[in-house]
This record gives structure tokens, sequence and C-alpha cells, in this order.
């Protein structure tokens, strides 16, 4: 059984080991780089065999099936619509001349999406500590490239690189902040724990499949013979899977 502890302590590292990323940037940004077109084809492995071979059997054990499905799709309908608001609200309200206000949107758009990474570790921990782990794990792993994108919109809008970092680690708080009060609620069963999971996977396979996977296809080296990121995808893929049935054997 999943204790406050053990949602603090991963919570904590989802978030910290995110920022890793980021900070290798502001000091050695060609190797940053590197490191983020290895791990954002990971990540996306990672998330999807988090999806399919967790987050959602973990649902349909706990609830009806339909009840599973039908919140991974209002999920992944609502994250549609929340980054949606957030690329309007950008484009509406921010100019090249007003820096200030769109590093505010970015730090924005970082602390919810950080909430709902919080929202699902504690779903998985909530099922059990191997859920959670790999939870965090799928987490971590998608985190690690997007702060790498972070980081550098941030330098391009001016701020200071001590700035960047406060920011952001004041922004992953809001993992472990998500995570205690989902994880209090669903302790005293006031949760419905399938449709939250199914909220989480609906979340996590908008992010591979809107965000991480195009990226990789726009990134796609041409004519090599050997295609690292698509080995780095099946590499994240078998990696979880093997996390996954490690975990729960």
């Amino acid at each position: 059984m999943a204790t406050y502890q053990d949602v603090i302590i991963f919570s904590l590292l989802g978030g910290v080991v995110s920022l890793v990323g980021g900070v290798l940037l502001l000091s050695q940004a060609k190797m940053a780089g590197k490191i983020a077109d290895y791990a954002t084809p990971f990540a996306a492995g990672a998330l999807l065999s988090a999806v399919f071979l967790d987050l959602l059997p973990e649902g349909i054990e706990v609830a009806p099936a339909e009840n599973v499905f039908l919140a991974a799709l209002v999920g992944m309908v609502l994250f549609f619509f929340a980054e949606r608001f957030l690329i309007w609200f950008h484009h509406h309200h921010s100019h090249d001349s007003d820096k200030d206000r769109g590093a505010s949107l970015i730090i924005i758009g970082d602390t919810l999406h950080n909430a709902m990474d919080g929202v699902a570790i504690a779903a998985g921990f909530l099922i059990s500590v191997p859920t959670g782990i790999v939870t965090t794990l799928a987490v971590a792993t998608h985190e690690i490239p997007q702060e790498v994108g972070d980081f550098g919109l941030l330098l391009n809008k001016g701020m200071s690189k001590s700035k960047i970092i406060l920011a952001n680690l004041l922004s992953a708080l809001a993992t472990l902040v998500a995570a205690l009060i989902v994880f209090s609620l669903g302790s005293s069963d006031s949760l419905p724990l399938g449709s939250l999971l199914g909220l989480s996977a609906g979340f996590l396979l908008y992010i591979a499949s809107s965000d991480v996977i195009p990226e990789i296809h726009q990134n796609a080296a041409k004519r090599k013979f050997i295609d690292w990121q698509a080995i780095m995808f099946l590499v994240g893929v078998a990696a979880v899977a093997g996390v996954i049935s490690l975990a729960h054997s």
C-alpha cells in the first residue's frame, strides 16, 4: 500500500529529474540538444507503454471498461482545449515586444502541465506502489526534452539563467502539490479511481501523440542507415514494459 512518503519522494523525483535537461542546456547547450534528441523518442515509447500496459489495464480492474475509456477520451479532449486556449491566449495577448508576458505564459503552461503530471503520479500510487513508480518514470522521461525546450524559449524571452532555474523549480512544485491533493482525496475513497486512471492515461496519450511523436518525425534524420530515434522509441517501449512486468511480479 502506498504512503504519503512514497508520493512525496517520487513526485519530487519526477520534478527534479525533469529539470536536468533544462539546467544542462544553460551550461552545455550542444549536449542538452543531443540528450533531447534521444530522450524524446524514448519518452514517446515510455508513455505509450505506461498507458496501454499499466494505467488502462489497472483502471479496468477497478471500474467498468467503458467508464475508463470514456475518461481517457475526456482527458484527451480536455487537454486539447487547454492547449488550444494557451495557444490562442498567447497569440492574442502577447507581442514580440512584450517578453515578460510571453515568458509568463510559458511558465503558466508548464505549471499546469506539471500539475497534471502530479495527478497521474498520484493516480498510479492509489493503485499500487509499482504502478506509481512506472507512472513517475513515464512522466520524468517526457519532461526532460520538454524542459529543454521551455528553458530555450525562456532564454529567448530574455530571462536570466538564475530566474529561469528559480521559476522552473517553483513550477515543478505543482507536481508535488497536485499529487498530494489527489492522493489525499483518493485515500478517503472520495474519487472514482478507474476514471481518474483513464483521465491520466488520456493526458499521457495526448502528450505522446500530439507533442512528442510529431517532434520525432519533424526531426527525423534523412538517408541514414541506422535510425537511432526509431531505435530509442522501441527501447522506450521495451524498457517501460520490462519495468511494468518486473514491478508487478
